[in-house]
Order: structure tokens, then C-alpha cells, then sequence
């Protein structure tokens, strides 16, 4: 059986030591020798073997050693080997080592002392510490700082043994003295910390009468002080003034562990407004002092929490925030933003707006590797300002158009997403937008922007200027026409009509030409710029980014601009009065389309045109050549209508998510009233009463009510035995963000005393034991708690499993009463989380486990089965609701969360209704880790034939 060990020594594993072999080095003269013997005894014991014949070899050749390394690895040695019996009575060869012990305690030298009264401090035997209490004692006056700090330990240690008080009964008295004279820092330290320990009152009272000194004492003793105030605090809260004027004195210490201890003590202890500031500043400090990427993100972390309960205060600390972007790490930088775009307000958001445009500007430089990643992230943080502020967007929105030609795809992307909501909610600023927009349009070399860009042309080109420039824009990146031609007998005829691909151009595609740049390709290839002809090339190079598009076969694309083409020549068929230019225009808009036709039906292109690209073309064109009223308004205002509809959504949605964050738990009706202007206020500092103030507000709206009640607590408890069990246990599992602690209740239901009784717990899945539990003695019909706690690794479902080992008087036979599995739930780690569509098909492309479970379910109703797995799931859907409305027969939706661990879980729900009212289809898990993509999946074949 596995014991505790309180010793941990790097070992290389090789030929393991015969105990032989080390008895023999041991008797002989050899002090090399002896240290390696030694050393090897130690690993055997640490590896669980006993060897106890070495022990009387020990007692006769290594203990009159005078050697310092032999006499430290004999107190490992003692501290390893077992020194109680089954019964727990102490050996009696022990006796032995008590002489040496007690003549190291007297020894001249300061090492031999200070080795053995540390280890004294992991003795547990009273017997063995019992005669060497009188030498210790003696140790405290020591002369040396070694041996004493080293002797206040031990102290410490025998006076919280069992009987430990009986042994040492003034020691707290013995231990203040020696504090008031002692001088050497680390043995002030361990003095004070043995008073925190076992006489908190002495304690408290030297650090009252020391408090003006306290900000002149060494660093360690100063965390000590820290954790004695939150002890106090927590047990006698009404006092807690006089100590946050300490916390506030340490805040300018000169350590930083002290001033971060310092920050979170005063967080915990008091809502005072001062406190809370001087809190965000020292945190805000920190940020800027500290250079290691992990602090800065602890410390981000802290400010986070902050703002969640203390937002008003964090608004003031937003542009020290911000300055944290200086940090070149893209994860510093993601968190900072983060927590600014919460802070926005009226007061700030033009300073903030500022200080992200300069940060903009700066990737431009190119020195750092990912500039084109952290642009991004502040083009987004820039969008978010502008729709929460529109008033903001006028300042931005044309710097922000320079990146339209981003060599970074998203970026772009962003901008041009950015730029059509804010032309849309902002109508001063739609002339502006697209004037810049037509300008810098030739710039944009990504097909997945261009598509956007051209809707934006089409939908707010609106005057007789804007829908020329429009059109001339498109021509301009087009280029000449055609896209291709057979020969050159039969271009001019082949460019307007729509032709299959001949023969002849099939033959003519196998000759080899040479291409503009010197290189060899087939016809088929070089026909792209055989037929551009060198100044048409030229061209291509400064604004035919449409042209080199399509030839490399974007046909959504050249469905994009013939619908864009469409929609400006309706709306020029509007504005302008000449007949003739109309026409002539929609001829050559005609020309384009048929045009791009041919190209997709061509040798020359990569590939063919798609089925839903050719149809769009052809109704483009066909709607050009029969043009009505009806058509016209479904083209010019219902697409448009479309569009103002999910930007209402999306903000309306946006709001609701808002209001939920602020909702707040509210007292009871029948709860205690405390009238503040009736109190006492004598004596009191302006920071002890700001934060009675913030306490009765606390408790007038309630937040100090606990959320967990007796009936949340019973729905954690699990059975784990029987009751006809001779040992009844029920656990009580609380699970946290990366551990699970169980309190495991175990009674005794027999008549006799229950002996070594040990609860062994064994995990699966990535759940890892921390401490293994000891063994303990149950009297009849009595009745203990255990408690274990086991680490968890990854979001998995893992299950601990176990039994309970015992003994009895009566049968020397060890009894074992085996467990009920404690399963634990992928849910507790998982919660909702929000991520744009780009982000989430930027996701799925990426992940590479996918767990594809088919729909096997009674419920009938396509919305209600997703109603029911999102609930199961506890993911968030990402598709609207609009979206989602309607009868069709077919579903498809997009789920989103994020375990604790920062995994991200993707579930894609395609669902269609069949003739007999079933539903069928797939739910596909996509994640980045195996464990999370099985875990969901096994949830969801569990949960999702249920119908609640």
C-alpha cells in the first residue's frame, strides 16, 4: 500500500542496488563509499523495498560518522524507514537513534544541529520527540541563524504533534520572546509564523504594536502578515478596518510578490472605491514593471475580475490598461483588448479610438512577424467601438479602408465587414465611404473581400455619379474583353455568344508556346495572357484584380459582379434620363456576363463554372434583357431590407447578452434592514467607512446571499457502497476549474473498531490522485469524513473508482468493500461561448478530430430537437434566430463552446424531416483534442433520444 512521503529526490533508473552489496560498502572505511551506499539505500526505500537488515548496520557504522554528507542522508534515511508497527506503537530499535539525535542537537557544529532540527519537523512519533524536547529549547538561543530559524520550526512542528501542547506549554510565550530579540530575517519570519499557527492572538497583538515597522520588514515576513490579516479577517470581518490600513502601507513595499499579495488581499477584504483603486493601480503598475509574458497574463486576469464586479473604477484605469499593447505576445495583447472593450464609455472611448489607430499605424512597419494577426484583433476592437459608438466611426473608418488590400486575408476581411455596417448605420457617411471605396477598390487582391466590396457598390451607389463611377470601376478591373477566345479568325464572333469549346481549340490547346516571362506552357494555359495583350497585362497589375480572379477560376466571384452590374444598371435606369446611355450600359454589362460565361465553359479555366454561378449569370442576364418593376424592387430594396434586418438582430441580440451580465440576485424581503446614517461613526477613517457602506449595499441587494443551498448540495452527493455494507460511504463532490475535491463520508455500521481503514481511489481518463488518503481507526457506529482531491488535465470524461480497506480486531484478514464508479461530467467544463462565423469555419477547417453521431430521436420537430441538444450540450448557438425560422423540412445550425482548459468544442447540426415524420441527419463534434470530440459525442448519443 502507497504511504506518504516527504521526500522527493531526482532518481535515474539503472540496475537497481542489491542490499548486500550496500551492507558490505557500509562496514568498510571507505567514506566515498558509504555516501554512495548510502544514497542507494535511500533510493530503495523511496521505491517502496523495506531492506530492514541494513538497519543494525546503519545504528553500528554509519552513525558515529563524522562526515556532514553521511549524517544528512542517515536523517533521510531515518525519515523513510517505517518506525511504528501495525498497531501503531512505536519500534523499539528507535530508542536507539534517540542518543544520536540528541547529541546532534548539542553538537558544536551549526550544520549537524540545523540538519536535525528540521528533521524533527517531520517527526510524527511523540515517543521518539519526547526525550529531545529539552535540547531544542536550548537551540533557540543559538548563536547562529541557521540553527535557530531551524529550531523555531521544530517547535512549531512537536506543538501541533497530537499532544504537542503537553510537551511544549509555553511555547507561543517562548517563541514571542525570541521574536522581539531576534534580528536574522528568515528566523523572524518562521517566529512569527509559528504564532499565526498555534496562538494567532499573539499574533495579531505584535503586529498591532508593530505597526508602523511593518513596512521595514524583510519581504517573507511580510507575506506571513498578509496571510495572518486574511485569517483574521474571514473570522472577525467587523475588524478589517484597522487592517487594510497595514494592506495599504505594504502597497508600497518594494517586493513585487508582496504588493501583488497586497492588491488581492485588499480585493477580498474590502469593496471601499479607495481600496478597489489602489488595488487596479498596483495590478495596472505591475503590468508595466513586470517583463514574464505569464505574470502579465495572471495580472490581466486579476484586472478581468476587477471589472466584473468593479467596472465604474476600472472605466478610470482603461488607457493604463491599454498600454499593456506595447507587449510583442499575442495572447497579452488578445486579453488587454478584451478587457478595454468592456471599459468603453462616452468620457473615453475618442482616447481610446486614438490610442488604437496609433496602434494600427504601427503594423504597418513590418518588423514583427505576426503585425498581420494583432492588426486584425485591433480592427475588430476598432468595429466593435464603432457600433457601440457611431459617433466614432467617421474618425476611423477611412484609415481603416487603407487595409482593404491587406496581404493578410482576415484582416481584410474584418475591414470590409466593418465598412458595410457602418455605411449602413451611419448615413452621413455613406457619400464618403463609397467614394473611398471605388478609389481604393483596384487595391483588393482577396476573392473572399472582393465579393463584399462589390455588394457594398451595388447596394449604395446611389446618385447618377456614383453608379457611373460604380460601373466604370468594375470595367476598369475586369479589363478588355473577352476573357478567351478558339482563334483569332473567330474571336470577334465567339466573345457574345455562349459557345462550347470546339475541337480545333482542343488541338490548338496541346502547342507548346513561350510565355511573356520566358517560361513553356500548353495553349490552354497561355491562352489567359495570349489573349490579355501586353498592355492589357499591364493594366492587370494596377487595378484588373477582378480579371485575375476569374481567371483563375473565382466563379462565385463572376456571379457576384453580374449581379452587382445588375443592380447598377437598375438603379441608372432610375437616375438618369438618357435612354441611350442606359442601353448602352446594359449592353455592356450584357458583354461582361456572357463574357465570364464563356471563360467557365473554356479549356482555358482551371476548372468549369459551377451549376449555381452559371444560373445566377443567366438570370442576371435575362432580367437585363426583360427589366420590369417587380424585379426591380426585389433587386434594389428587398436585398437591402434583408441586410437591416440582421444588423437589428445582431445588436438586439447583443443587448439582451448585456442585460443578462447585469442582472443581479436580490435580497429577501424579509431580511435584515441596516440603516448606515444611524451608525456610530466615532473613530472611524474615511476608507473604514466607505466600506461599510459597500458592505450594506452588498447586502441590500444581494449579493452576500449564498447561491449554493442544502438542496443544490444533496443533488452532489453519490452513494457509494450499499446499505447492507458493513461500511456505509457517500461522497460529495465538488468539482472546480482544475480539480475535483471529494468528501467522502464513511460510518462504521458494525460492532467492532474498524483498524487501518483506507479509501483507495484509482482514476481513468486524464484524472491524476494529488494526495493518497491515510489510515485511520473507526470506533463502532462512528462516523468520518475523508477527503481527496484529484487533478484534471483536459476536458474528458473520467471516472474515479475505488474501494475501502480495513481491519478488524477479530479477523487479522484485510476486509476490502468495493466503490460505486463516480463518473465525472464533460458538462462541468464546458460553458457557452461566442466566436464570428470567420473564426468558426476558420475552426472547422482547422481541427482535425471529428466525431460525426447520426440523429436517433422521438422528438419530431426539427427546432425542438435543437432546443433540446443545446440544453444538453450547454453549448451556445451561433446561428440566428431568423435563420432558424420557418418550415422547410431541413435544419442546419452551428453550436459553439469553451472548456475552462481554453478548448474549443464545434458542433455542426444538420437535420431533416422525413415523409413519416422522423428526423434524420448528423451532428458532427469538431475540437482540437480527441478527448472533447468523444466525450460531447458519447453526451450526445446518451442525451439525445430524450424528449425533456
Amino acid at each position: 500500500m502507497d504511504k506518504s512521503s516527504t521526500l522527493l529526490v531526482h532518481y535515474d533508473k539503472g540496475t537497481p542496488a542489491v542490499a548486500k552489496e550496500i551492507k558490505e560498502a557500509l562496514e568498510g572505511n571507505d567514506v566515498e563509499a558509504k555516501v554512495d551506499a548510502m544514497k542507494k539505500a535511500v533510493m530503495l526505500l523511496l521505491n517502496g523495498e523495506t531492506i530492514p537488515q541494513l538497519f543494525i548496520t546503519i545504528i553500528r557504522y554509519v552513525l558515529p560518522s563524522e562526515d556532514h554528507t553521511i549524517q544528512k542522508l542517515l536523517l533521510l534515511y531515518l525519515e523513510l524507514i517505517e518506525k511504528t508497527d501495525s498497531r501503531g506503537k512505536v519500534l523499539p530499535e528507535m530508542i536507539l537513534i534517540c542518543q544520536n539525535l540528541r547529541n546532534n542537537l548539542i553538537h558544536p557544529n551549526e550544520y549537524i544541529r540545523g540538519v536535525t532540527l528540521r528533521f524533527l519537523c517531520r517527526l510524527k512519533e511523540t515517543e521518539i520527540v519526547e526525550p529531545l524536547t529539552p535540547s531544542v529549547l536550548q537551540n533557540l538561543e543559538h548563536r547562529h541563524p541557521f540553527v535557530r530559524r531551524n529550531a523555531i520550526l521544530a517547535v512549531m512542528s512537536i506543538y501541533k504533534l497530537p499532544n504537542g501542547e503537553q510537551l511544549f506549554v509555553d511555547a507561543p510565550e517562548m517563541i514571542e520572546k525570541a521574536l522581539s530579540t531576534e534580528q536574522d530575517p528568515s528566523a523572524k519570519r518562521n517566529a512569527f509564523l509559528m504564532l499565526f499557527t498555534c496562538a494567532e492572538e499573539r499574533a495579531v497583538n505584535y503586529l498591532l504594536s508593530n505597526v508602523d515597522k511593518v513596512s521595514d520588514w524583510n519581504e517573507s515576513l511580510q507575506m506571513v502578515v498578509l496571510e495572518l490579516i486574511r485569517s483574521v479577517c474571514k473570522t472577525k470581518p467587523s475588524e478589517k478596518g484597522k487592517y487594510i490600513k497595514i494592506i495599504i502601507s505594504l502597497l508600497s513595499a518594494t517586493s513585487s510578490a508582496v504588493i501583488y499579495e497586497c492588491a488581492g488581499t485588499l480585493v477580498s477584504l474590502s469593496s471601499a472605491p479607495t481600496a478597489i483603486r489602489a488595488a487596479a493601480n498596483t495590478y495596472c503598475q505591475l503590468l508595466l514593471s513586470q517583463s514574464d509574458n505569464n505574470v502579465k497574463l495572471i495580472l490581466l486576469d486579476r484586472l478581468s475580475e476587477l471589472k466584473s464586479s468593479h467596472r465604474e473604477i476600472m472605466v478610470e484605469l482603461i488607457i493604463d490598461v491599454l498600454r499593456v499593447l506595447s507587449s510583442p505576445n499575442l495572447d497579452i495583447r488578445r486579453k488587454t483588448l478584451d478587457i478595454a472593450l468592456d471599459l468603453i464609455t462616452h468620457h473615453n472611448i475618442n482616447e481610446v479610438v486614438q490610442m488604437l489607430k496609433k496602434e494600427v499605424v504601427k503594423t504597418q512597419s513590418g518588423e514583427l512577424e505576426k503585425n498581420g494577426e494583432y492588426r486584425q484583433m485591433l480592427i475588430q476592437a476598432i468595429h466593435a467601438c464603432a457600433v457601440k459608438f457611431p459617433e466614432v466611426a467617421s474618425t476611423v473608418v477611412h484609415l481603416l479602408m487603407d487595409f482593404l488590400g491587406d496581404s493578410n486575408v482576415a484582416s481584410a476581411l474584418d475591414v470590409i465587414s466593418f465598412v458595410r455596417e457602418i455605411i449602413e448605420t451611419n448615413p452621413k457617411l455613406r457619400v464618403s465611404i463609397i467614394t473611398r471605396l471605388l478609389d481604393t477598390f483596384y487595391q483588393i487582391r482577396a476573392g473572399k473581400v472582393c465579393p463584399c466590396a462589390l455588394w457594398i457598390i451595388g447596394e449604395y451607389c446611389l446618385s447618377l455619379s456614383e453608379v457611373e463611377s460604380g460601373i466604370s470601376t468594375i470595367k476598369q478591373c475586369l479589363g478588355d474583353l473577352p476573357f478567351y477566345s478558339v482563334s483569332e479568325e473567330s474571336e470577334p464572333t465567339e466573345t457574345s455568344n455562349k459557345i462550347q469549346p470546339t475541337s480545333s481549340a482542343m488541338v490548338s490547346s496541346r502547342k507548346p508556346v513561350i510565355l511573356a516571362d520566358g517560361t513553356y506552357a500548353t495553349q490552354s494555359a497561355a491562352s489567359e495572357t495570349t489573349f490579355s495583350t501586353p498592355t492589357v497585362v499591364q493594366g492587370a497589375l494596377t487595378s484588373g484584380n477582378l480579371r485575375a480572379l476569374l481567371l483563375t477560376g473565382d466563379f462565385f466571384l463572376g456571379a457576384v459582379v453580374a449581379c452587382t452590374l445588375t443592380k447598377l444598371v437598375l438603379r441608372l435606369e432610375e437616375v438618369q434620363s438618357s435612354k441611350t446611355e442606359v442601353n448602352k450600359t446594359v449592353t455592356q454589362a450584357l458583354l461582361i456576363m456572357v463574357s465570364m460565361l464563356q471563360l467557365g465553359q473554356s479549356p482555358a479555366s482551371p476548372h468549369p463554372i459551377d451549376n449555381d454561378s452559371y444560373e445566377r449569370i443567366v438570370l442576371c442576364i435575362k432580367l437585363l434583357c426583360h427589366r420590369n418593376d417587380e424585379m426591380k424592387k426585389i433587386w434594389l430594396e428587398f436585398c437591402r431590407q434583408s441586410f437591416v434586418k440582421m444588423i437589428s438582430e445582431k445588436q438586439l441580440r447583443e443587448m439582451e447578452e448585456l442585460k443578462a451580465k447585469t442582472q443581479t440576485t436580490h435580497a429577501q424581503p424579509d431580511d435584515l434592514i441596516d440603516f448606515f446614517h444611524l451608525k456610530s461613526r466615532k473613530g472611524m477613517s474615511q476608507l473604514e467607512l466607505e466600506d461599510q457602506v459597500q458592505d450594506d449595499l452588498k447586502r441590500a441587494t444581494g449579493e452576500f446571499t449564498n447561491d449554493e443551498n442544502d438542496a443544490n448540495k444533496l443533488n452532489r452527493i453519490l452513494q457509494l457502497t450499499g446499505f447492507s455494507d458493513p461500511v456505509y460511504a457517500e461522497a460529495y463532490v465538488t468539482v472546480h476549474h482544475y480539480d475535483i475535491a471529494l468528501e467522502v463520508t464513511v460510518i462504521n455500521r458494525t460492532k467492532d473498531t474498524l483498524q487501518n481503514l483506507c479509501l483507495e481511489l484509482a482514476t481513468m481518463g486524464d484524472l491524476k490522485l494529488v494526495e493518497r488518503p491515510q489510515n485511520y481507526s473507526l470506533a463502532p457506529a462512528t462516523s468520518m469524513q475523508i477527503k481527496a482531491n484529484i487533478k484534471v488535465s483536459s476536458t474528458e470524461t473520467g471516472v474515479i473508482f475505488g474501494n475501502i480497506v480495513y481491519e478488524t480486531s477479530n479477523v487479522m484478514e484485510r476486509n476490502v468493500v468495493v466503490l460505486n464508479d463516480i463518473h465525472i461530467d464533460i458538462m462541468d467544463y464546458i460553458s457557452p461561448a461566442v466566436c464570428s462565423d470567420v473564426a468558426f469555419r476558420t475552426m472547422w477547417a482547422e481541427f482535425e478530430w471529428e466525431n460525426k453521431v447520426a440523429v436517433n430521436t422521438k422528438i419530431e420537430n426539427e427546432r425542438e430537437f435543437l432546443d433540446h441538444i443545446i440544453k444538453s450540450t450547454n453549448m451556445k448557438c451561433l446561428t440566428g434566430p431568423s435563420e432558424l425560422d420557418g418550415e422547410c423540412g431541413f435544419l442546419a445550425a452551428n453550436l459553439y463552446a469553451k472548456s475552462v482548459f481554453g478548448e474549443d468544442a464545434l458542433v455542426n447540426v444538420s437535420i431533416e424531416k422525413q415523409t413519416d415524420g422522423t428526423l434524420s441527419g448528423y451532428i458532427r463534434i469538431r475540437s482540437k483534442t480527441q478527448g472533447i470530440a468523444l466525450s460531447l459525442g458519447d453526451k450526445i448519443t446518451l442525451k439525445q433520444k430524450g424528449s425533456s
